[in-house]
């Protein structure tokens, strides 16, 4: 249960929030004016997967004339926002925080930096497990007589959507820890529920994936792990927070 506090009104909060977007926003903005002078490097380093599963002689093309200068430059403000999720996340837990007791604050804290990390093994699992297996596939079962030579647009494209569902399934055991210790949904409404749970997992895989198995096998195996990390996770903290609760009263 959050704490009540009569001292702070909904404009107050609105203004609060609005304080800490900005802040983040300018954060933001700074990295991405100190990584703009590399955005071809962050460009050629975000592309090394494809790079080096292309076979002699081919290469990446741009077929829009600003392509060469918008792709990277895209790429480049995301790169920023990913680096300062932390902040982002920072400015989250100091506006929660005030609103939480001792034994929440713990949580909570511990929920935020765990969700960060998760979202960056996320990003790097697909990056140095998934991107390499994936581009081995494309570029070896095509025939012999097309010579692949895919757009930067496209690519950029095509690895941000993964980047984002692999960043996001990693978020699958905050998701089952939160449901559980706010006792929405049982452990054993889980446990009761896991083959249904492994459709999903594939379902999901087959929708945020492009359409080959590969991809969706390496999104939807992973997604079931997490959900039993989850659930042990989850009813270690659960027992914990009872044991708390039962010590303050």
């Amino acid at each position: 249960m959050f704490k009540q506090n009569s001292n702070f009104s909904l404009v107050d909060n609105l203004l609060e929030i609005r304080s800490r977007l900005l802040k983040s926003l300018l954060v933001t903005f700074i990295a991405f004016c100190g990584l703009v002078m590399f955005a071809n490097e962050i460009y050629q380093l975000f592309a090394l997967p494809l790079y080096s599963q292309l076979p002699a002689g081919s290469a990446m093309i741009a077929t829009s004339v600003a392509s060469p200068f918008l792709a990277p430059f895209k790429l480049t403000l995301i790169v920023a926002f990913f680096i300062t999720i932390p902040y982002w996340l920072h400015q989250l837990w100091k506006f929660i925080a005030p609103g939480l007791y001792k034994h929440e604050k713990r949580i909570a804290l511990t929920l935020i930096i765990t969700s960060s990390l998760l979202f960056y093994c996320g990003i790097m699992f697909a990056y140095f497990v998934v991107f390499p297996i994936l581009f081995l596939f494309f570029t070896t079962v095509g025939p012999s007589t097309v010579q692949i030579m895919t757009d930067i647009n496209s690519y950029l494209d095509f690895s941000l959507k993964l980047f984002f569902a692999f960043g996001i399934s990693f978020e699958i055991p905050i998701l089952i820890i939160v449901l559980i210790i706010t006792d929405i949904v049982s452990i054993a409404k889980f446990k009761a529920i896991r083959s249904y749970v492994v459709i999903l997992c594939f379902v999901l895989g087959m929708l945020l994936t492009p359409p080959d198995v590969i991809s969706q096998t390496l999104l939807a195996v992973p997604m079931w792990l997490l959900f039993e990390l989850g659930l042990v996770i989850g009813a270690i903290f659960k027992n914990n927070n009872q044991s708390i609760v039962e010590n303050s009263e």
